[in-house]
């Protein structure tokens, strides 16, 4: 029995260090791995030639401008998403009342890129991304770490590392260090937007 994806259920997860994902039959599926991937906000890499790049600011960034159309676009995957119906809506409730965000990458006013997730406290729960223009996707997620940075954010959780977070320095935690990590960051008093 699927139990219904409230914001209060959400941010009750997410505050203990459990996540949501959909199965191929819109299943709702509950995750805590051990280990658990981050990025620490004062040892993130930028690539060089990436750094570079966003440097010259080659996208318009805007955040939360279009929610509901990045994560329709990180829904959009040849190989199957794990973002059903109700977790689009769940998590477009939960941007409406001020928990979930988008960092968007712009140009010539199309949405080229982009990520989405979750801020509670001083932790972001990096959720999804996307790109429609190459380094479209990494250019947003520097400026999110940028942005926790300039707002006193301690953790951003990525969930599980992938070759693309590796180049970043994504770490792995075991899940009783992430949980400790999740408390203090958690008492935090962060604002993602004003």
């Amino acid at each position: 029995m699927n139990i219904k994806l409230t914001p209060r259920l959400l941010l009750s997860a997410y505050s203990q260090g459990i996540f949501p994902m959909a199965d191929d039959d819109g299943e709702i599926l509950w995750f805590a791995p051990d280990p658990r991937a981050i990025f620490d906000l004062d040892h993130f890499h930028v690539p060089n030639n990436l750094a570079k790049l966003y440097r010259q600011k080659p996208f318009e960034l805007r955040v939360d401008q279009a929610f509901a159309q990045v994560i329709d676009a990180c829904a959009d995957r040849h190989e199957g998403t794990w973002i059903s119906d109700e977790i689009r809506e769940a998590y477009i409730e939960l941007n409406r009342i001020g928990f979930a965000h988008s960092v968007e990458t712009w140009r010539d006013g199309e949405l080229v890129g982009g990520l989405y997730g979750v801020a509670i406290g001083g932790v972001f729960c990096g959720e999804s991304m996307f790109h429609r223009e190459t380094n479209a996707s990494k250019i947003a997620l520097v400026y999110l770490v940028e942005r926790m940075r300039e707002r006193g954010f301690q953790l951003l959780d990525t969930q599980f590392t992938t070759d693309h977070l590796k180049q970043f320095n994504c770490l792995e935690i075991p899940r009783d260090e992430y949980q400790k990590r999740l408390a203090r960051a958690l008492e935090a008093q962060c604002a993602f937007v004003d």
